[in-house]
């Protein structure tokens, strides 16, 4: 069989990104607002026009962009936010900076949130953060429609959703604000890094204020001045600042998402249906509005135990192929109980269990069909192996 290909390695930088670093490395020009035209700028002018959204502010990270997006909420301390109880560790911890109370959602076998536990939560709670988890789109329409009832505002974490689509929208256009990834195992590669977008003057204002823009830097984010004059010197500065050099990465990327969300979709099927005929496996299928841009597969492992299932890690492991189950460990950050930081963390039974039993594998969408072949291979010897032992 074919050598495993590296999974970890993140996507390579092209040669412009490189070439506009070393311009930027010879000015000195490392920060956004020296100039109104800084790199920075250019990448929110440009994302917001690939999503399709009035609005973009560029951050530190995703967590900065969720933490904003809260604070620009105007929330009272101790709002409850509902939230997934399968998320990365960084939402609850948004919600805390932020002031505010997590409220755990279950979450089905299939990754997305169980439309009957959202909806009794909802009552409870002043604004739901919707992280789209390992790019599995929960049902937007059920669950935009309960909160536009409740007069609730929903909060997208897209960042593992750049360039999924929900009956024909960009994910992260449907809720009031969406927040995305540059970190390096995201579809656009720039280390670290994060951004939002919204069509809501107002919010946006709030949060480039907050972001860091003091003084008059507002004057260079291309937003009517009279919603910043509203909010100058009423809100704190929490300086979350993208700079120059993480922009001059990502720009050049923009390019490639359509070649990248194709090729990540391709690849996903493609080990999907070599997986499909294992009586071991499930892997869930896409909802029928949403077409996903996905980089990992995840699939479930059916009828094992869980010395069964710690065995399968291990054998892949031994077979090179790194396999995660989000709930067998005790450190993973994507599995509720580990949020030790959290004042009450009642359990989530459902979303235990498929924490549980829930295997996620990388796939960087620069893998071939024969790469992709291998690690289908990989995970059904060691699947075959563990279940033969």
């Amino acid at each position: 069989m074919q050598k495993l290909p590296n999974l970890t390695a993140a996507e390579a930088i092209p040669d412009a990104a490189m070439a506009e670093v070393e311009r930027i490395l010879q000015t000195g020009d490392l920060f956004r607002y020296s100039s109104d035209q800084s790199p920075v700028t250019l990448l929110e002018a440009e994302f917001a026009q690939a999503l399709g959204s009035k609005f973009a502010l560029a951050v530190s990270s995703c967590s900065a962009a969720l933490f904003l997006s809260l604070k620009a909420l105007q929330l009272p301390r101790d709002a409850k936010v509902l939230i997934p109880a399968f998320t990365f560790a960084a939402v609850p911890s948004a919600v805390i900076h932020a002031d505010c109370i997590p409220i755990l959602c279950e979450c089905g076998s299939d990754y997305r949130i169980d439309l009957a536990d959202f909806e009794k939560k909802i009552p409870e709670c002043s604004a739901v953060i919707i992280s789209h988890m390992r790019g599995h789109t929960s049902n937007m329409d059920a669950i935009m429609e309960l909160c536009d009832n409740a007069g609730i505002p929903v909060i997208e974490d897209a960042a593992h959703s750049l360039g999924t689509t929900w009956t024909g929208r960009n994910i992260g256009t449907i809720g009031k604000i969406g927040c995305f990834s540059f970190q390096s195992y995201k579809l656009l590669n720039a280390g670290e890094g994060g951004i939002m977008i919204t069509d809501d003057e107002d919010l946006i204002a709030q949060a480039i204020i907050m972001s860091g823009a003091y003084e008059h830097n507002w004057q260079k984010h291309p937003v009517l001045h009279s919603a910043f004059a509203k909010w100058q010197n009423q809100l704190p500065l929490y300086n979350l600042r993208l700079n120059t050099l993480s922009a001059a990465l990502i720009r050049p990327q923009l390019d490639a998402m359509p070649d990248r969300v194709k090729l990540g979709r391709r690849n996903h099927d493609h080990v999907a249906a070599h997986l499909a005929n294992c009586a071991w496996i499930a892997v869930p299928s896409a909802l029928q509005p949403e077409k996903r841009a996905p980089d990992s597969i995840q699939f479930n492992l059916l009828n094992m135990t869980d010395a069964q299932v710690d065995g399968f890690v291990e054998q892949a492991a031994t077979l090179g192929l790194k396999v995660q189950v989000f709930g067998r460990s005790t450190d993973n950050a994507r599995a509720f109980w580990n949020w030790n930081f959290l004042r009450s963390n009642p359990d989530q039974p459902k979303t235990r269990a498929m924490l549980n039993r829930a295997c996620d594998v990388r796939l960087p969408t620069r893998l071939s069909l024969d790469e992709c072949d291998v690690v289908a291979e990989t995970i059904l010897d060691a699947i075959d192996t563990t279940m033969k032992a």
